[in-house]
């Protein structure tokens, strides 16, 4: 049992012998850590991409131009919620570099993610004729309870991602972020079952079984993985870290290879995002599917970024972490190119399993080159710093996608096209400048 208790407690002294894929995969710390990926994804895929947007849709959109007034809806939420990010995510990175705790955020951050999702399924079922801006007060109340649990979920990954470098040598970060993000999407698998008991009809159901499950999943990390604070402790106000983030950016020429690939990363997350947030109701409006057959499709998808993410964790390893992020880039142009343009539903299905595979290796890839191009003292501040321009792109690509579908509704599902066609362009340019990041492939 002491060795165990060891085993669970130690960070992983990356001066011992590299170890097997499957020693790592069965490490207490590391399976812990991977199932909070299971456990998050839940939450992503259930309602970030698929019963809420369904439940806006079912509320709002009765034709073809509703149909865009609810994509607009949507677009906004999540704009919302990525406004707080790039306001706290950088604060939070530098928290982590003074402080060295990471599950002592994540456990308060899911707690608070999960009661906002219980309570979108409570008031979402209560009826009521009060109004508020015009709508039923019960839907604004859902809304709002949306954003709040979006901005938890989305700061506890800062601190989540960051327990990644704990848990293994350089040369193991391929695999461990590949199997994180292979047992997440299994999680995706899990968390669709709610399908079983919502059917067709009645989406808001599926909100208080999702963050049960999202609750579920997580308490293995919160019992198993052992946060190692710093024993010096740097007494700082906390927002005083804007004035560390401030001389950060000044230095940018002491590290532009992180610099750089940070922009690009604004470009492919930004493309990424919007569709990861946007596709249920596109496939919906666009391809005319039903509830079941979007799940079909996405289940689809979710086996894609499973086979994905496995298969990046080598690949990376193989080619180096910037051409498999750019090979990755391509893929999802592609991938997009086909949704655009689809005029059959197989175009569809092609299009949902290439950005499936596109989506799984995207996370892989990013995660270990960041790694890989940051100082190990100013980890947490540049993960901070990336998340900081991920949620800045999860503002712009929303909003370019929601004003699109805004303002022409009237063209029907032409807007959506127009507004998915938008993103071929962001990932374009991600692609170009991951191209121009110094970089050599460590052997």
């Amino acid at each position: 049992m002491a060795k165990l208790e060891n085993g669970v407690n130690r960070q992983y002294n990356s001066d011992q012998k590299l170890r097997s894929p499957w020693q790592l995969y069965f490490s207490l710390p590391i399976l812990s850590w991977a199932l909070y990926d299971f456990a998050n994804t839940i939450f992503s895929s259930n309602i970030i991409t698929i019963f809420f947007p369904f439940y806006l849709q079912e509320v709002i959109g009765t034709n073809e131009q509703m149909d865009q007034i609810a994509s607009t809806f949507l677009s906004y939420a999540n704009a919302t919620a990525s406004f707080f990010l790039v306001i706290f995510s950088p604060l939070f990175g530098v928290l982590i570099d003074r402080t060295g705790k990471r599950k002592a955020y994540i456990v308060p951050f899911t707690l608070l993610a999960v009661f906002c999702t219980i309570f979108m399924g409570v008031f979402a079922s209560m009826e009521t004729n009060h109004q508020l801006f015009g709508l039923p007060i019960t839907f604004v109340t859902v809304l709002i309870l949306f954003v709040v649990a979006k901005f938890f979920f989305h700061s506890s990954l800062i601190f989540y991602d960051t327990m990644m470098p704990d848990l293994g040598s350089k040369r193991e970060m391929p695999l461990i972020s590949g199997f994180g993000i292979a047992v997440g999407y299994l999680g995706t698998l899990v968390g669709l079952t709610v399908y079983l008991y919502v059917g067709d009809s009645g989406f808001h159901r599926a909100f208080i079984p999702s963050g049960i499950l999202f609750l579920l999943f997580s308490l293995p990390l919160f019992f198993i993985f052992k946060d190692r604070p710093k024993k010096v402790v740097e007494k700082k106000s906390f927002i005083s870290g804007y004035r560390e983030i401030f001389q950060t950016f000044k230095e940018m020429r002491l590290y532009r290879p992180v610099f750089l690939f940070m922009i690009a990363y604004f470009f492919i997350n930004d493309a990424i995002a919007t569709a990861i947030a946007m596709m249920a109701i596109y496939a919906r409006a666009i391809g005319g599917f039903s509830a079941s057959e979007f799940i079909l499709l996405y289940l689809v998808s979710t086996v894609s970024s499973i086979i994905g993410s496995f298969l990046y964790g080598y690949i990376s390893k193989s080619i180096g972490s910037k051409n498999a992020v750019a090979s990755v880039a391509g893929l999802l142009i592609i991938a997009l190119l086909f949704a655009v343009f689809a005029v059959e539903p197989w175009m569809l299905w092609t299009a949902g399993s290439l950005f499936g595979v596109a989506l799984g290796a995207t996370w892989v890839t990013s995660r270990t080159f960041i790694i890989e191009l940051t100082p190990e003292g100013k980890r947490g501040q540049f993960f901070g710093l990336f998340a900081f321009s991920g949620k800045v792109s999860s503002i712009v690509g929303p909003l370019i996608y929601g004003t699109i579908t805004l303002l022409l509704a009237s063209y029907g599902n032409i807007a959506s096209r127009t507004a998915l066609g938008s993103l071929i362009i962001l990932a374009f340019i991600g692609l170009i400048i991951t191209l121009k990041v110094p970089y050599k492939k460590e052997a």
